[in-house]
């Protein structure tokens, strides 16, 4: 859990907060010490580690980026950003969080290309990124996410179509 603690306060050190509703961020095992945002799995696994499931920072007027140590969230299921003041594009590195089932980012202020990484996401159930400023074309990546039902995309300046081979 090393890693997960060291990429979590890196995380929250990317970011503005200026309502302060992540200051119990500094201590302790965010799986043990209820850190805001953070659900763990209840299970340890072969490593010995109770793993973060969730990370869950919506509406919170979160200001600053997305953290490039996100990566190591790498059991992560759910990382939901919805309804903050995220600015910067989306870390190529979240391609790798494997694990991801919905990727939460809709309003937002989010800019540049969606990154071909996503494609890696074969877990991914639903990609929600409208109400930022993304441009750039659809990644044809986006054709590898077999799993994928819901895209929220609208509102931002993306051009191209949306690869046909989508469920």
């Amino acid at each position: 859990m090393l890693s997960a603690v060291n990429a979590l306060r890196a995380i929250r050190g990317s970011l503005i907060d200026p309502f302060q509703n992540l200051k119990n961020w500094k201590r302790g095992d965010p799986c043990t010490s209820s850190w805001t945002g953070i659900f763990c799995y209840n299970i340890t696994p072969d490593d010995g580690f109770l793993h973060v499931r969730e990370l869950s920072l919506l509406n919170m007027n979160l200001q600053g980026k997305l953290s490039p140590e996100l990566v190591h969230l790498s059991h992560m299921k759910i990382m939901d950003f919805m309804w903050n003041n995220i600015s910067g594009t989306i870390p190529q590195q979240i391609g790798n969080i494997t694990a991801l089932e919905l990727l939460l980012l809709n309003g937002n202020k989010l800019t540049g290309s969606l990154p071909d990484e996503i494609g890696n996401l074969r877990n991914l159930d639903r990609l929600q990124i409208d109400e930022n400023q993304i441009s750039g074309s659809i990644p044809k990546s986006l054709a590898n996410l077999n799993k994928a039902m819901h895209f929220h995309m609208n509102n931002n300046s993306l051009s191209g179509k949306i690869p046909f081979t989508l469920p």
